[in-house]
């Protein structure tokens, strides 16, 4: 059984839904069960998430015009795709009866001057569950036996409503409840991504981009034999190509490696989607919808060329906070009472470095925490700065974060010369390093003018351009 998780850009029109389709149909003629995650048509759950904080803030006529835009694209989407007349009204007054709740929904946030996440989970869902229906019929068209399933049904989470996490035992009960009939009696269940419910059915959403986990979820509970996830480029690549032109698709990645890059801002992986797979070894298959032939890139549990630099990836808009003086070396409890100031700011770390003489701490948070991160921190040590025990927190904007990717490096003699060699050969300057503990990361903290340089470098340091091949069809 596969579990085929199609993205936006694979959704975004009836050429699009078409080419989908085709897919499926192919699929299906050699499968002994599919069960197809969608996410929203692209750029339309931005849409419907913007209408509603317009609406908060007293806007209405963001969502009336979000309304007819929305409209338009499934209608457009539904005529192109379905000609059973009887099959196209009856999905035009979904598509209809949809939006008229979206619509009732920011007329109520507006009322309210409000939104509330229970609010939001329910508005930043539609679009899947516009696209399924339309999406089923396409599919339908070509011959099979297909159901549209909400996944509010199948996916039951906490209460934690815009970033839900799932129950996976009952997730799992009632997933089976729901799809192992109809895969039984031969009929396709198209699930909509992203959304769940709470278990009394409030509707919930799993984070943005979590149709990927939602895929990963259903494959657990189903006990599937491979995840698809279908989007628009060839695999996972050594780098972004707008910055590397010379990159390419990674025939295979571990679970680990997969993680770390999408942590680390490669968009092709939600983070969250390894966790469901790694628990049963659910190999994932990174496909190109527009090119459905190529192999693209299978993430497993253990590849044969480990103790490789496999990719690199960057995160924009940081910010480097450093709080350091000698009044720090040998104090228990310094790091604890930085990182609870920090966490009470509600800012996310994504990584930090300690001198070993304890003199310094310093750690990476968005550029849109630092001024808030830098004023708790002032606040927790007020005696210490006074005292001169500690100096004033120090920020640097304009920071990013370089991720060099591949499981065993630490192992692996070499690698951190081949690293600071590229970028000292240039006079690019590293203004911090870390290296987790799974040897599947080096995070090199760089100047945001430096990032793009240092990544075409260190890319051709490693020759990551000639060694990417695909893996057999």
């Amino acid at each position: 059984m596969q579990i085929m998780k199609f993205g936006g850009t694979s959704v975004n029109d009836a050429k699009a839904i078409a080419q989908v389709a085709a897919i499926v149909a192919d699929q299906a003629a050699h499968s002994d069960g599919l069960v197809v995650v969608t996410s929203a048509m692209r750029g339309i759950t931005d849409l419907l998430i913007d209408s509603a904080r317009a609406a908060a803030a007293g806007d209405r006529q963001k969502y009336r015009d979000a309304r007819l835009t929305i409209i338009a694209r499934h209608r457009d989407a539904a005529e192109a795709l379905v000609q059973d007349l009887d099959d196209l009204s009856h999905l035009q007054e979904q598509t209809d009866e949809r939006v008229r709740e979206f619509e009732r929904l920011c007329m109520a946030v507006a009322i309210l001057g409000e939104l509330t996440d229970r609010g939001l989970a329910v508005i930043s869902g539609l679009g899947e569950r516009l696209l399924a229906p339309i999406l089923a019929a396409a599919i339908r068209a070509r011959g099979l036996a297909v159901e549209a399933v909400d996944a509010g049904e199948l996916i039951v989470t906490d209460e934690n409503y815009i970033s839900a996490a799932p129950d996976m035992a009952l997730s799992r009960q009632m997933t089976r409840d729901r799809l192992l009939p109809l895969l039984e009696r031969g009929a396709l269940p198209v699930v909509t991504g992203f959304v769940a419910a709470t278990r009394d059915g409030v509707p919930t959403v799993l984070g943005r981009g979590g149709s990927d986990y939602s895929a990963a979820i259903l494959a657990a509970a189903l006990g599937a034999d491979e995840i698809q996830i279908w989007t628009d480029v060839d695999g996972v690549l050594t780098a972004d190509p707008r910055i590397v032109p010379e990159a390419r698709p990674l025939p295979e990645l571990t679970y680990s490696e997969a993680a770390e890059l999408a942590y680390f801002g490669a968009k092709v992986l939600h983070p969250k989607t390894m966790l469901p797979a790694i628990d049963l070894g659910i190999p994932i298959s990174v496909r190109n919808t527009f090119n459905p032939r190529f192999p693209g890139t299978m993430v497993v549990s253990q590849t044969s060329n480990g103790g490789q630099v496999k990719a690199l990836t960057v995160i924009h808009r940081l910010a480097l906070v450093t709080i350091a003086g000698r009044g720090m070396m040998g104090v228990p409890g310094i790091a604890a009472r930085t990182f609870a100031a920090v966490a009470q700011q509600g800012a996310n770390v994504l990584m930090i470095s300690q001198a070993s003489s304890e003199q310094s701490i310093c750690f990476v948070v968005p550029e849109t925490d630092a001024a808030s991160v830098s004023r708790g921190l002032e606040h927790a040590f007020e005696e210490e700065i006074r005292r001169r025990l500690i100096d004033r927190v120090t920020v640097e904007h304009d920071i990013v974060i370089v991720a060099i990717v591949g499981e065993g490096m630490r192992g692996t003699p070499g690698i951190a010369t081949r690293i600071f060699g590229a970028l000292g050969e240039r006079g690019i300057n590293v203004i911090a390093i870390a290296q987790g503990s799974s040897e599947a990361n080096i995070s090199l903290v760089l100047a945001e003018a430096d990032a793009d340089t240092a990544v075409r470098y260190i890319h051709s340091a490693f020759a990551l351009g000639q060694t990417a091949t695909a893996r057999p069809a």
